[in-house]
């Protein structure tokens, strides 16, 4: 029988991702620029931010595993309440420990559970919704992504400009809290696996079948996980280290309108899910190489409008209408990829095969938020310099993604 996209369980999926991911999206804008503001330093936020993906990348895998083998809603509610602990206890901590410190097992705390998370909710669609309304439900959750991303960080500036960043975590432990309650009442179909031989070596098989499937069996998937790597490399990590600094330091406008800024990237993603879900049956996996080519050339006006024009609004203008188209066609390629990965995959490997990509894919997060906050110190005074080189590359690299999805997706 033909699943229904809004069904009740989907739907209660959505709104406890509405909840959850709106706290998701305020504490990660709250919590690195607090940092910012207190230190000033491009290269200790990168590096703050790099060591805070090791933990998703690690859990991302074992997530894949767990959401094979537990039932989705399960790890759902627990990972929420998780987060809701990790909060309360930073906000106990504040100011009686090193912040750095503090700062940077939180952060990791929090990175390390998204990346166990997201592989469940990714896998609860194949479960909840029929093969082809996948394109359709993975816009749903991406737009869901973009709205909750838009008004975390305008709500988040809020709090923070009138009361502190206390009064934005304690909003964050609410909305972990509430998620969690509301995913209880969620039910997806679930047939338990075997799991003989011990834990580990669960574990240990799962990975590899994971990756043999991918690399034998799926190519195609294997190549299109490598461009995602240097995509994180070259373009996100320049955004999420470059557009923080660039705005409250290197502009000096302040934590408003970086908070417009960030509300400009979520705009563009839910944009990008939006237009995913209307021409969803028009979009082809083949020509996706086009969309990363629009998104590496909106780089290039950020870089020249920093070399060119003396006024920083103007300049700000410039880089918020870039990250919205940016994350336009990002978003709009990120869906086309992952509904493709899910179609290709079976349905006992699918929580597996989406941890592993997207653990490979993060694996370039780390060393790229590293590189940019170096590099943006490195270029003081001509941070335009870093911008036209992730420009450049990201290019390069869509151009190569072009060819892919020509000549090798059937």
């Amino acid at each position: 029988m033909e699943k229904r996209l809004f069904s009740k369980d989907f739907v209660m999926v959505v709104i406890g991702q509405i909840v959850s991911l709106f706290g998701n999206a305020t504490v990660r804008f709250a919590l690195p620029l607090y940092l910012l503001n207190q230190t000033g330093s491009s290269a200790l936020y990168g590096a703050v931010t790099a060591c805070a993906f090791i933990p998703a990348i690690l859990l991302s895998p074992v997530g894949g595993i767990v959401a094979d083998r537990v039932n989705k809603r399960n790890i759902m509610v627990a990972l929420d309440f998780f987060s809701a602990a990790v909060i309360t206890v930073f906000t106990l901590l504040m100011g009686g420990v090193n912040l750095v410190v503090l700062m940077t097992v939180t952060m990791m705390l929090l990175y390390g559970i998204a990346g166990a998370y997201q592989p469940s909710v990714q896998a609860s669609i194949p479960a909840l919704v029929s093969p082809d309304r996948f394109m359709e439900a993975n816009s749903i959750i991406n737009s869901i992504s973009s709205i909750a991303s838009l008004l975390g960080p305008a709500l988040g500036g809020v709090l923070y400009g009138l009361w502190g960043l206390k009064a934005v975590l304690w909003v964050c432990v609410a909305c972990f809290f509430l998620s969690a309650v509301m995913e209880i009442f969620i039910r997806i179909p679930f047939v338990k696996q075997d799991v003989g031989g011990g834990i580990w070596r669960t574990v240990r098989e799962d990975l590899a079948g994971s990756v043999r499937f991918i690399r034998r069996e799926k190519p195609v998937v294997w190549k299109v996980v490598l461009l995602l790597c240097g995509i994180n490399l070259f373009l996100s990590s320049m955004i999420i280290v470059g557009l923080p600094y660039i705005v409250t330091e290197v502009l000096g406008l302040g934590e408003a309108l970086y908070g417009f800024a960030q509300g400009a990237l979520a705009a563009g993603g839910l944009a990008g899910g939006m237009a995913a879900g209307i021409f969803a049956g028009r979009l082809d996996i083949k020509r996706s190489g086009g969309l990363l080519i629009a998104g590496a050339g909106c780089v290039f006006p950020m870089g020249i409008a920093g070399l060119l024009f003396s006024s920083a609004m103007a300049v700000y203008m410039v880089i918020t209408v870039c990250c919205f188209l940016i994350m336009v066609f990002a978003t709009v390629f990120s869906v086309q990829v992952m509904s493709f990965i899910q179609a290709q995959t079976p349905q006992n490997l699918v929580g597996k095969v989406i941890a592993v990509v997207l653990t490979v894919a993060m694996c370039a997060q780390p060393l790229g938020n590293a590189l940019y906050g170096v590099l943006f110190e490195l270029c003081r005074g001509m941070e335009s310099v870093a911008i036209l080189f992730a420009g450049a590359v990201s290019l390069l690299i869509a151009l190569g993604a072009r060819n892919l999805f020509k000549r090798e997706i059937c």
